[in-house]
């Protein structure tokens, strides 16, 4: 009997455990446009993050700044494609946010139309050129590629901002000359919209730093409270962004369907994004990651596009490495 009794406790106790997991509400935030369009449309499809006892609550933003700005308010717990630029310079005013993995790489290209005379990244000066909007890291690593391997400054070019699909409005109508587009959109525009790519973010950033490394244009940024108190919340989510990543690389063709149903994008759109799934979606924060996010960093402070400090604190990897052990 008092074996019996000791394994309906234990029992009882398991039970109680795995219902406070799944009870563990976390609030995510993302920009629905660009990268974390089509990553979120999946994450939030699949139960991957009910699995890991994660309820979810989503909360889209039109603004890719936005949701760094809720982070801020306490309005959301955690974003997984927070703009990096964004993330250095909330910190740097003293805002209670960490950084828990690097997440989009900047699979970015400068592309003109391609009966545009520019033939060059050089000619882009004074020229408008469109891009996310000012303050995204595509707008950040741009204007320190541009400064940096081309002596362009940052008042020496118009930036005009925008999500992907007014961008290439933008090109199609000639409002503006050049642009500097993801390589989805890129893929996406197709025969709709012919352009010449002058050359790709990797690249340019390759010259810039003198390095292999590939920059990120996004992180996963969540309030400071919430992994300093839950740890294990965090280390669950970034297990079930992981679970995310894999599958989608595995199921694309189900994957086109979610994108079709959840994001509504055309056939040949969603298809062109599952394509570059793993060039444009990454669930890393290896010393590698953390050493070219502190790379970016000095780049943009030296260009002057990003100011303050940057802390040790704004790595957070306990729970990064703590999903690891998670099954």
């Amino acid at each position: 009997m008092r074996k019996l009794f000791a394994a309906a406790l234990l029992a009882a106790a398991t039970l109680t455990s795995f219902a406070a997991q799944a009870a563990d509400k976390v609030r995510i935030g993302y920009w629905t446009s660009g990268v974390s369009l089509g990553y979120g449309a999946v994450l939030e499809s699949k139960d991957f993050l009910a699995k890991r006892g994660i309820d979810a609550e989503f909360v889209h933003f039109p603004d890719v700044n936005a949701p760094l700005r809720a982070l801020a308010s306490g309005s959301i717990d955690l974003a997984f494609g927070a703009p990096l630029a964004g993330v250095f310079g909330t910190a740097a005013t003293g805002v209670p946010v960490r950084i828990f993995a690097a997440t989009q790489p900047a699979d970015v290209q400068f592309v003109v139309p391609e009966d545009s005379p520019i033939r060059s990244i050089a000619e882009f000066k004074g020229k408008k050129i469109g891009m996310s909007p000012a303050g995204s890291s595509v707008a950040v690593i741009a204007g320190a590629v541009l400064a940096g391997n081309y002596q362009i400054k940052p008042n020496e070019f118009s930036l005009v901002g925008g999500n992907e699909s007014r961008l290439a409005q933008f090109l199609a109508q000639k409002q503006v000359d050049g642009a500097a587009l993801r390589s989805v959109t890129v893929a996406q525009l197709g025969g709709e919209l012919k352009l010449r790519r002058l050359g790709s973010f990797a690249d340019e950033w390759k010259k810039l730093t003198r390095s292999d490394a590939l920059p990120y244009i996004g992180v996963g940024a969540v309030r400071a409270e919430l992994v300093d108190r839950q740890p294990e919340v965090v280390a669950r989510v970034i297990a079930a962004l992981r679970d995310t990543l894999a599958w989608g690389n595995t199921h694309r063709d189900e994957a086109v369907q979610i994108l079709q149903k959840k994001a509504n994008l055309p056939a040949d759109d969603a298809r062109a994004y599952v394509a570059l799934w793993n060039a444009m979606n990454r669930v890393g924060f290896e010393p590698e990651d953390i050493a070219t996010l502190r790379r970016e960093h000095a780049v943009f402070v030296e260009s002057g596009l990003v100011k303050g400090e940057l802390k040790d604190e704004l790595f957070i990897t306990a729970p990064y490495e703590q999903s690891k052990t998670l099954k």
